[in-house]
């Protein structure tokens, strides 16, 4: 076993509670999905948003789901002019058998455009 990070984001249409939590769901389901990762596979998971995101915490979602006993931090993004409004990151460590080439990063929505190298 290995630690790896496996990095996310999803841009959202608009700053609303449940469009938020909806989003990062989402954005949660995809990298756990894509990768194989089970809960218990998970050592943590950072979110961050775009300050124009304040309707509630990315991380909530991630709890809905049940990832309840691994730890959770939100933080805002820095605020770059001419940055990609409303978006949602996520970088999460996780053990798993996965070399660095195998694991698959998530960009979901407008939000492939910040990487279009390794977007789905």
């Amino acid at each position: 076993m290995a630690v790896r990070a496996v990095r996310g984001a999803i841009q959202l249409d608009h700053d609303d509670r449940d469009h938020l939590l909806a989003g990062t769901t989402e954005l949660v389901k995809e990298v756990m999905e894509q990768n194989g990762f089970a809960v218990d596979d998970l050592i943590s998971m950072l979110f961050t948003a775009t300050p124009d995101l304040h309707s509630e915490f990315p991380a909530l979602a991630a709890r809905e789901l049940g990832i309840v006993d691994v730890p959770l931090m939100c933080a805002q993004e820095i605020d770059v002019t001419g940055a990609m409004p409303r978006v949602v990151r996520l970088l999460a460590h996780v053990d798993t058998l996965r070399g660095k080439h195998e694991i698959q990063h998530v960009y979901l929505g407008g939000a492939a455009a910040l990487r279009k190298d390794i977007a789905q």
